[in-house]
């Protein structure tokens, strides 16, 4: 049997590229271009949400799917977030925190990993919510109170990335000081 898991995966870096393409059509403001840049946003992180669960309830994790899928995320989040901040349509100190962030969690736990992978926390799976729903409505063309409520989302969505990112690195470390030198 094919790993269906893998190929949501597979298929969720294959967007990544295309979502760009359409986020940048023309002036990178054209409404329709901006809604089919949602829709391929949004199908992406909806495999997302899939790939790991099938993959967890059908005994379909490998090595592949360990790797690529925090890949795919990073991608997908990062080329979001670059792209509305080139385009003008997000300040990059937003882009640069949940980066970080990011790229800084994935680091410690890809360091880690020999001890044992560091399972997503309660906060980080709200974290990558409400990141996600509020670079959706980030990339569709909203305008006033529309606007103004993506903006909420968005605050909500980089405290959430700072305070969860600080909660594992100090788990990190609270692990790290519980085991003997050497393990």
């Amino acid at each position: 049997m094919a790993n269906l898991a893998n190929a949501l995966t597979g298929v969720r870096l294959i967007l990544v590229p295309v979502f760009l393409v359409a986020l940048f059509v023309g002036d990178g403001h054209e409404t329709y271009w901006r809604v089919v840049a949602f829709i391929i946003f949004t199908v992406a992180v909806i495999t997302d949400h899939f790939d790991g669960a099938l993959a967890r309830s059908y005994g379909m994790v490998t090595e592949f799917g360990t790797l690529a899928d925090p890949i795919a995320d990073k991608a997908l989040i990062g080329a979001a977030l670059v792209g509305l901040s080139l385009l003008g349509d997000l300040p990059w100190w937003v882009t640069a925190v949940i980066l970080v962030r990011e790229v800084s969690v994935t680091g410690l736990r890809l360091a880690v990993m020999r001890r044992g992978i560091i399972p997503a926390s309660r906060g980080g799976k709200l974290k990558t919510l409400v990141q996600a729903v509020a670079i959706g409505l980030f990339i569709l063309p909203l305008s006033g109170g529309w606007l103004t409520g993506a903006w909420v989302i968005m605050i909500t969505a980089v405290v959430l990335t700072v305070i969860t990112g600080v909660d594992y690195f100090v788990s990190a470390v609270r692990d790290s000081r519980g085991r003997p030198a050497g393990q």
